[in-house]
């Protein structure tokens, strides 16, 4: 059950985008960490609000 369309690896190379640009690795990373946070502290809203509701403090 051999279905790669790759029969040799002579003369086979890698692409890596973004690899020779060290600038836009810091800035995906950068919008990467900025979402991961973004996302824990609006789930903590989120979550102080429904706690807040079920108690009738609110």
């Amino acid at each position: 059950m051999n279905s790669s369309p790759i029969t040799t690896w002579e003369g086979a190379g890698a692409y890596f985008t973004f690899a020779d640009s060290p600038g836009v690795l810091y800035l995906i990373l950068g919008l990467s960490v900025i979402i991961c946070f973004g996302t824990i502290v609006m789930a903590a809203k989120h979550e102080t609000e429904a706690f807040k509701r079920i108690e009738g403090k609110e």
